[in-house]
């Protein structure tokens, strides 16, 4: 996908956020860190293999659990670590779509019951024109407002994750966090989620995080890629640079594991090899070193920094580091 022109002011700013869980083993960074933003109108995807800390990163930007350290600013107002009296005013710019939305959706409400509570809760509507918001919603998402007195588990998988969609939608919200939501979907009905995400997007100027393990979604919905590898961003560029020139061994790792990609790349790319290192005991220097073929010295005694890459964008490898000496 093209790139947007960026406004000055980013929407969402993530500056070295960081999520500590306390364990029996110790504490566990699940995310480490992480630096990023995201502009009106546009769509970064994050991805990643599962266990990367994704799903605690959105979690975290929405206020379900508390940063251990960092800074997040929406609309250049600080949001991390507020109480949820605090948040609940700033939660109608930021919306979380979840994964499964059979387990999303309560399963006693009717689809009417579910978006004219989230309407009511965020005072977008009152008893007179409830129904008629309600029916709107539904249209938006492509779903025939005659089914609002169904139940969940009336609707088939796609159908339940526009409802959840349309919820998101209720508040008006500027911003749509995505997490892994055509990853239950089978093909078809993932490129159709794509498309309402796309037209949404045109019609309202909508951002988006999309978060995803599946690469084969990225390519016609994201301006930007972020890659996260144990907890950390090793990655971060425009999308067809990324798909054309991937800027870290991870990144050439994850786009040789798609079929219909590796016959189109120049010369074999390394497939991944071994599991995501444990968040309690990651590897030191580069916690991608002992996956990574490319490998040397260096990498398993210092962290890398982000060193700039063509588009705007930046990788955690010394590979990268214009000062650097290792084997091409």
């Amino acid at each position: 996908m093209a790139e947007i022109s960026r406004p000055h002011e980013p929407l969402l700013s993530v500056r070295d956020l960081s999520v500590e869980f306390r364990t029996p083993g110790g504490p566990l960074r699940a995310v480490d860190a992480v630096s990023f933003e995201i502009f009106p109108g546009e769509t970064l995807a994050l991805v990643g293999e599962s266990g990367s800390g994704k799903s605690t990163l959105a979690r975290a930007l929405v206020g379900l659990l508390k940063p251990h350290a960092g800074r997040i600013e929406l609309d250049g107002a600080p949001i991390a670590g507020l109480s949820r009296a605090e948040f609940r005013p700033l939660r109608k710019k930021l919306q979380l779509v979840f994964q499964d939305p059979h387990a999303s959706l309560n399963p006693r409400l009717s689809v009417s019951a579910t978006l004219s509570e989230a309407l009511m809760l965020h005072g977008h509507g009152d008893r007179r024109t409830l129904d008629a918001r309600v029916c709107a919603l539904l249209a938006r998402v492509g779903l025939d407002p005659a089914l609002r007195q169904r139940y969940p588990h009336e609707f088939s998988g796609g159908q339940r994750q526009r409802i959840s969609v349309a919820r998101a939608l209720a508040v008006e919200p500027a911003l749509l966090l995505c997490d892994e939501v055509t990853s239950a979907l089978d093909v078809s009905v993932q490129a159709q989620l794509i498309e309402l995400l796309r037209s949404l997007q045109t019609e309202s100027k909508l951002s988006y995080l999309f978060i995803t393990h599946d690469l084969g979604v990225v390519r016609s919905l994201a301006h930007r890629v972020a890659v996260m590898y144990l907890g950390r961003i090793v990655e971060l560029q425009a999308t067809e640079a990324f798909f054309e020139r991937p800027q870290h061994p991870y990144s050439e790792a994850l786009l040789a594991s798609i079929p219909r990609l590796r016959a189109a790349t120049h010369g074999a790319k390394p497939r991944l090899i071994g599991e995501v290192p444990s968040p309690l005991h990651p590897p030191a220097g580069c916690a991608f070193h002992p996956r990574c073929p490319r490998a040397f010295e260096r990498c398993a005694r210092e962290i890398p920094g982000a060193y700039a890459v063509e588009a705007a964008g930046f990788s955690r490898c010394f590979l990268r580091d214009p000062s650097n000496s290792a084997p091409g």
